[in-house]
């Protein structure tokens, strides 16, 4: 039998412009073609220190337990609900969007007794609310979203961590579509664990899902480990301690991460030097600056699209600064549209699922594409599509409102 072997991979030049993943910064993609070395190779282990120092900075800690889950920003979701919630816990969800459904599904999995309280998808939840729900269910965790891109929208936090600790409860979040692009505050907010991904206003590709955990969420874990221990010795692996997943066990990976580099398992290298360079480019533009260019951009496309006469979906005021939800005009074909945009210009935007399947377009504007060159590319290929299949647009309506902005934003600086 004889196979062909294909060429050498080469993808198409593409402005990625949706929901995520996006274009990544130059300098990641350069960093993660550098040369490997061991595990235990002195440049690799000072490599993880220096990691897990910058990503102190990015998530506004200062939590020794602050490190990189080798695996998609899932992983990490994974990784800490897994390690945190016993067979039998109460855990909380407030469902926003597709993926509160997603942290629902992953508790059933790790075997708690899961509470859900939902809002209308396009609206966020008022502190309030999930105090009320959190004193009816008396749940061992809160496990909540704070930027969910099938939506567009970003769920306050700065309240939740002391409503959790009021009440005893852990607070969990996953901070995958936002951390980087909208503020964030681990220490200063409560949060006693959270999770993201390289792949949105990182500025990265999917396969790193940075963790932090507070001192009570490690206590919990450590003691779980201990407890597990016994279990081991005494051959019970159906008592509630034990941990369902060797990958996922924080007891182990903290203890890999930390001073004495236990083995859990072979640090994926290449990924380790991609989120080191995610982070330390953030840093050196300035985590306040960064999320400023977040919502320059999104607000900049924000108008854009408002000025090319597409109706914005969702409560605007709480929307992510880094992806932008807009209604399908009526009898443009959604997905036809898209895939011209993408052929024609090499411009990917969103589709979007569950009730708003074929209704919206999400258009992210995050990380490097979080830029003037790229949104107003954006528009005026987004104008020159929707006018071909028959909407009625004005011509460089768009690109002239996202240059007001940039140019208002400009002259306020001065």
């Amino acid at each position: 039998m004889t196979h062909t072997i294909p060429g050498p991979i080469d993808p198409p030049a593409r402005l990625l412009m949706g929901p995520g993943p996006i274009s990544a910064y130059p300098s990641v993609l350069r960093a993660m073609s550098a040369p490997l070395v061991g595990q235990y190779d002195p440049f690799m282990t000072a490599a993880m220190t220096e990691t897990q120092e910058l990503y102190r900075a990015v998530w506004a800690t200062q939590s020794d337990a602050t490190l990189l889950i080798d695996g998609t920003s899932r992983a990490g979701i994974e990784a800490a609900m897994l390690s945190l919630i016993r067979p039998g816990d109460r855990v909380l969800v407030p469902v926003f969007g597709r993926f509160g459904h997603l942290l629902a599904e992953i508790a059933e999995r790790a075997m708690a007794e899961v509470h859900t309280i939902e809002t209308a998808w396009g609206q966020v939840f008022a502190p309030s609310a999930i105090e009320e729900a959190i004193i009816r269910v008396r749940p061992t965790l809160l496990a909540l979203v704070q930027g969910d891109t099938s939506t567009t929208m970003n769920q306050p936090l700065d309240e939740i961590g002391a409503i959790c600790e009021r009440h005893g409860v852990l607070f969990y979040t996953d901070a995958t579509a936002s951390l980087g692009g909208n503020p964030f505050e681990a220490d200063a907010w409560g949060v006693d664990a959270a999770t993201a991904g390289l792949q949105k206003c990182l500025g990265g590709p999917s396969g790193s899902a940075p963790i932090t955990l507070s001192p009570r969420a490690v206590e919990l874990i450590q003691n779980r480990k201990k407890v597990e221990a016994g279990i081991r010795e005494a051959g019970d692996p159906s008592s509630p301690d034990f941990v369902r997943s060797n990958y996922f066990d924080l007891g182990m990976i903290l203890d890999y991460w930390g001073p004495r580099r236990l083995n859990h398992h072979t640090e994926a290298t290449t990924m380790l030097y991609g989120a080191r360079e995610c982070a330390r480019v953030l840093l050196l533009e300035g985590r306040d600056e960064v999320i400023a260019r977040h919502e320059l951009a999104g607000r900049a496309m924000l108008e854009g699209v408002r000025a090319l006469g597409l109706t914005v979906f969702g409560d605007v005021a709480h929307k992510m600064h880094n992806v932008v939800a807009v209604e399908i005009p009526e009898g443009v074909p959604g997905d036809v549209a898209r895939g011209a945009l993408l052929e024609d210009f090499g411009i990917e935007i969103g589709t979007s699922f569950g009730p708003l399947h074929g209704k919206v377009w999400r258009i992210g504007t995050m990380g490097y594409n979080a830029r003037k060159d790229a949104v107003l590319t954006t528009l005026a290929a987004l104008e020159q599509v929707l006018r071909r299949f028959g909407a009625p647009v004005p011509a460089g309506g768009g690109v002239e409102a996202a240059v007001d902005v940039y140019a208002g934003a400009a002259a306020g600086a001065r």
